[in-house]
């Protein structure tokens, strides 16, 4: 058992390592903005630790913390920490999380979001397929422990409407995106930003698909809307 945990800490520690150099390298995050976790086979939990900066993480810097919310190795922890424990609680199957400062997605929340309740509209198939419902959380100072509180209520509401939330947008910070896996959480907040990106881009002028086109969708894939 110990072993198998010893290869999940590692495995998780470079997939992190990774992801951050990647998502820095495109641009998606810059400076010290941004952080990911990911929640171990034991209920642990690796995230990055406060200020590093995405694309030069070290494995043995990244802060590990118990279930209880004890830091148990590496550099202080993200000031995240409670927002992102507060979603590995609610959302059981997530088992990784990233926050990023991503360029369009803040633009969007500065400049308005299509509705609080989705940000933007379903205008490519893969967003409908692959993101799916987005909802805006109100602006709290960076750290702030009530967002937390305001994540879990904007899920428990998007529940009471038949949907599974991924992501929600934080107003002037940026996205945080939760999945089964950190490529599956990765590529979700990809997506994302993109389509942010492009409805930006097309001064937001595209009419979403159809109620009819969506249906199509769901029937013949894991659509989310």
């Amino acid at each position: 058992m110990a072993s198998s945990y010893s290869s999940d800490l590692e495995a998780s520690a470079s997939e992190i390592c990774r992801i951050g150099r990647s998502l820095f390298d495109r641009g998606y995050v810059h400076a010290t903005a941004g952080n990911i976790s990911v929640r171990l086979s034991n209920g642990n939990t690796l995230i990055t630790p406060t200020d590093a900066c995405l694309g030069d993480l070290e494995p043995e810097t990244l802060a590990l913390i118990a279930p209880d919310g004890t830091q148990l190795a590496g550099e202080r922890a993200s000031k995240t920490l409670v927002l992102h424990r507060a979603i590995y609680a609610a959302q059981l199957q997530a088992r990784c999380i990233i926050h990023t400062h991503s360029t369009h997605l803040v633009a969007l929340s500065l400049g308005g979001v299509w509705r609080d309740d989705d940000v933007l509209p379903p205008i490519t198939p893969y967003y409908a397929m692959k993101v799916g419902h987005v909802p805006l959380i109100p602006y709290r100072r960076p750290g702030d422990p009530e967002v937390a509180i305001l994540v879990a209520q904007a899920a428990a509401r998007a529940a009471e409407r038949g949907h599974r939330i991924h992501a929600v947008l934080l107003e002037r910070l940026g996205p945080v995106v939760w999945h089964s896996s950190p490529r599956a959480a990765s590529a979700t907040l990809e997506e994302l930003e993109e389509t942010a990106k492009l409805w930006l881009l097309t001064q937001r002028s595209p009419a979403p698909l159809s109620q009819e086109q969506l249906t199509e969708l769901r029937q013949h894939s894991a659509g989310l809307w």
